[in-house]
């Protein structure tokens, strides 16, 4: 039995027939892109969130990228992030032409850094772009108290929290705008790309609804220099199927989680940690082993298939190395990128499965 760290068609399987039968209705709809099912996810969704505006994008990276567009932020402007995080947050920045401002993350929970976030904006900042990473939302008390001192927006990057909680308000509408990726291991997965920005702001939504299709107005004439991001109908099918579930999906992560917390106690590997007062949803569940490479190794060995998220921090990577500002101290992130293992994580996950996957680690101590 081979166990994947992460397996979209293992959530397939489980609902076959209400997806095969969403993606027949589009089929037989004839009508593929830009129609009913995508405006009723963007209902839904919004609902789900309590927000007043849901906008479908091809993906996450587009989300975040015509977020920023949208709130006028590009040459000459500064964005505030981690390093620590999928590179598509620092390519959405540059691809909107502003300039990535990289920090370091908290030890415990691997989100943004609110010492070093304060110390890192400037005269040039425009936004503060904090990552829900692996489905713990960051610290948006202190995000927001700066955002608000210093007048700049908020765009958080939800990518991998889907539900996932902060002071029992979901995250993505604690700052000005939120943006979703529906990449198939996502907590809510497309059987491809897609992505949503959501916000309260009217102006925002309009401004990403106009730049996501050639900047056209209702008459298809261009007022602004848009691209084309649109969601297909296929994949808002097969999202509106996931939503209602999402909830109960997440729940079973967090129950895998405590379980792995439970199984893994005794081991000398560090768990993750879970913020006081948010709703972690365990997009993954992150450990950090100083031998990382020999256990990944060991695991696959007994047919466990580990991740790392992320072997190189993003300003690690060549084509990152120019063109950003740094902190002057990124220790955390640099030995984070060492050290990280990402366990098996999916509702689909069987009691048989955990209980081959915490023998197989445990067996990495007891050799």
């Amino acid at each position: 039995m081979t166990i994947r760290f992460a397996d979209p068609r293992a959530q397939y399987l489980a609902h076959q027939a209400s997806l095969d039968d969403a993606m027949r209705r589009v089929v037989e709809s004839g009508r593929y892109l830009s129609g009913e099912e995508v405006r009723s996810l963007e209902e839904e969704f919004a609902a789900y969130l309590d927000v007043d505006h849901a906008v479908g994008v091809a993906s996450g990276t587009d989300a975040l990228e015509l977020a920023l567009r949208a709130c006028d932020i590009g040459a000459g402007d500064e964005v505030v992030t981690v390093s620590q995080t999928a590179v598509a947050t620092v390519a959405a920045i540059a691809r909107a032409g502003a300039t990535p401002v990289l920090v370091d993350v908290d030890p415990e929970y691997y989100t943004i850094d609110p010492v070093q976030l304060r110390s890192a904006l400037g005269p040039k900042t425009k936004a503060i772009v904090p990552v829900h990473l692996y489905g713990q939302p960051a610290d948006m008390d202190a995000v927001c108290t700066v955002a608000r001192e210093m007048g700049v927006k908020v765009i958080e990057d939800c990518a991998q929290a889907h539900g996932a909680k902060w002071d029992e308000r979901r995250v993505g509408t604690l700052g000005d705008v939120g943006c979703f990726s529906f990449y198939p291991t996502k907590n809510l997965g497309a059987l491809g790309d897609a992505g949503m920005v959501v916000s309260d702001d009217h102006a925002i939504a309009e401004r990403v609804r106009t730049l996501r299709e050639y900047g056209w107005n209702p008459q298809r004439e261009s007022v602004l220099v848009g691209g084309v991001s649109r969601m297909d109908e296929l994949q808002a099918a097969i999202l509106r199927v996931k939503l209602p579930r999402l909830d109960d999906d997440n729940a079973r992560r967090i129950a895998l989680a405590a379980q792995y917390e439970e199984e893994l106690a005794e081991l000398p590997l560090r768990r993750p940690g879970v913020r006081a007062g948010a709703r972690h949803v365990f997009h993954l569940y992150v450990v950090q082993e100083e031998q990382r490479d020999a256990m990944i190794k060991h695991l696959a060995e007994h047919d466990v298939h580990a991740g790392i998220h992320y072997r190189q921090a993003v300003h690690q990577q060549s084509a990152y190395r120019q063109g950003i500002r740094l902190a002057s101290d990124m220790s955390v992130t640099e030995r984070l990128v060492d050290r990280v293992v990402s366990l098996p994580m999916y509702p689909e996950l069987t009691d048989e499965q955990m209980r081959i996957i915490v023998g197989a680690v445990s067996s990495f101590y007891n050799r």
